[in-house]
């Protein structure tokens, strides 16, 4: 829950997602959240937790980069 929250304030004070090119981010946060998609998808992380990671997954698609060159 300590990370969940730090990731948490991390986005919504940013109003990014964190950078997986950042030494500092990838270390606290951007490994953190791999691990996590990896236990949910092979439905090894509890109920609860499933559902909070759920809604930091939808926070985060909202601060999705979008490429700018087309």
């Amino acid at each position: 829950m300590a990370k969940y929250n730090e990731v948490k304030t991390f986005i919504e004070a940013n109003k990014r997602n964190p950078s997986k090119y950042d030494d500092t981010e990838r270390c606290l946060f951007c490994n953190w959240i791999r691990h996590n998609r990896k236990l949910l998808k092979s439905g090894q992380l509890k109920e609860d937790r499933g559902e909070k990671f759920n809604e930091l997954l939808i926070m985060m698609e909202e601060y999705k980069r979008v490429n700018q060159y087309q």
